[in-house]
């Protein structure tokens, strides 16, 4: 695993934007940055495609004990929630794609600092801007990823459950990179031979028996880029169970978007390699030097980092109503003072592709940089 220099294409900017990512500077800000890059070698890649696959099956297992042993409580998740990831667990509803966030630097077992299960981005800039900037820059090189033929195949594979052809997706109307996201997965939907409508999610309707679009047509698939644990205090949060609608994502991701799912992974299986640490309360055993989340967060937001006790780094946002879970401090990939995480992507229950982000302050933010990956 190395941090490679790379000139930048003279019409980067362009080209990425044609491509979806409308947002390759935010506030002014470099987001998608190829003038670096992250070159792996095939049994790296090898190393971080059987440990995504571990780990999603180790949430999968954790699951059923949730849902066996009455756990979801413990997951700091809204009322009215249970029932639904219960029914939704039970009638095995399908799953589309997730994000895990891994630290590795090519030497140590990547480990699992959270699982982006519901709700995750950063994904044209995954699936789409990095392969078209390889097979400009790198023509005879590879890449980890097979993200758009494996959320393509998904789709169809999961078109024959669906009540029809037509699939509503829905994003917070001011959220430009999620509006993006939703506009992608449209484009691979279309691809599947389904019908995709885009809306926003301020936009979702109550006709007294099922949820309906400003058009007053019936929503019988929702996709949605926002969060179960919003949807569910919404305005129209009471009526989901008796809504004949079916999910993308479904309820039961839920428990896995929770960081609460870190603990319970500890406690089922302590001193698995790709695991860190994680415990509901501070224990002494991390002597101090520990991440602290909130339950229920976003972007980087409420994270602190303490060191002998001592926040050494920590970020403002509106999460720290809730509880909070403590994991271990990861050893990520430094080059030269560039902190980098890798999100793994899974689709369909499979592992399909990476991203990189990168960042020189110790938490990962959404402003931390994307950066292209190549391997050789």
């Amino acid at each position: 695993m190395k941090r490679i220099r790379v000139t930048p294409r003279v019409d980067w900017e362009a080209k990425t934007a044609a491509q979806g990512l409308s947002y390759s500077r935010v506030d002014g800000r470099l987001y998608w940055d190829e003038s670096v890059a992250y070159e792996f070698t095939a049994a790296e890649i090898e190393v971080l495609e059987t440990a995504t696959n571990a780990l999603h099956q180790l949430c999968l297992q954790a699951g059923q004990t949730i849902i066996d042993r009455g756990w979801i409580d413990r997951l700091g998740l809204p009322a009215g929630a249970a029932p639904l990831i219960e029914h939704s667990w039970e009638a095995d509803a399908p799953s589309l794609y997730g994000r895990f966030d891994l630290a590795y630097d090519g030497t140590r077992p990547p480990v699992m600092l959270e699982y982006n299960a519901d709700t995750p981005t950063a994904l044209v800039e995954a699936a789409v801007c990095q392969w078209f900037w390889l097979k400009d820059v790198f023509p005879d090189a590879d890449q980890f990823n097979s993200i758009h033929e494996r959320l393509i195949a998904a789709w169809k594979r999961h078109a024959p459950a669906l009540p029809s052809s037509s699939v509503h997706l829905c994003a917070m109307r001011a959220s430009l990179e999620d509006n993006q996201t939703i506009l992608y997965l449209a484009d691979t939907a279309l691809n599947a031979g389904l019908s995709p409508l885009q809306m926003a999610v301020e936009d979702l309707g109550w006709d007294g028996q099922r949820f309906v679009d400003l058009d007053r047509n019936p929503i019988s698939t929702l996709f949605k880029l926002y969060p179960w644990e919003w949807l569910l205090v919404d305005q129209f949060g009471a009526n989901i169970p008796a809504a004949p609608t079916f999910w993308f994502e479904p309820a039961w991701k839920m428990m896995f978007s929770s960081k609460g799912i870190l603990p319970i992974l500890w406690e089922l299986f302590p001193g698995h390699p790709n695991l860190l640490p994680a415990f509901f309360i501070a224990p002494g055993s991390l002597a101090g030097n520990y991440v602290r989340k909130p339950l229920l967060s976003r972007e980087g937001r409420n994270v602190s980092i303490f060191q002998n006790g001592r926040p050494v780094a920590e970020t403002e946002g509106p999460y720290d109503t809730g509880g909070y879970v403590y994991q271990a401090r990861a050893e990520t990939a430094d080059f030269d003072g560039q902190r980098a995480v890798l999100g793994s992507w899974v689709i369909d229950h499979e592992a399909a592709g990476i991203g990189v982000r990168e960042d020189k302050a110790l938490i990962s933010s959404n402003e931390s940089r994307f950066v292209p990956h190549l391997m050789r």
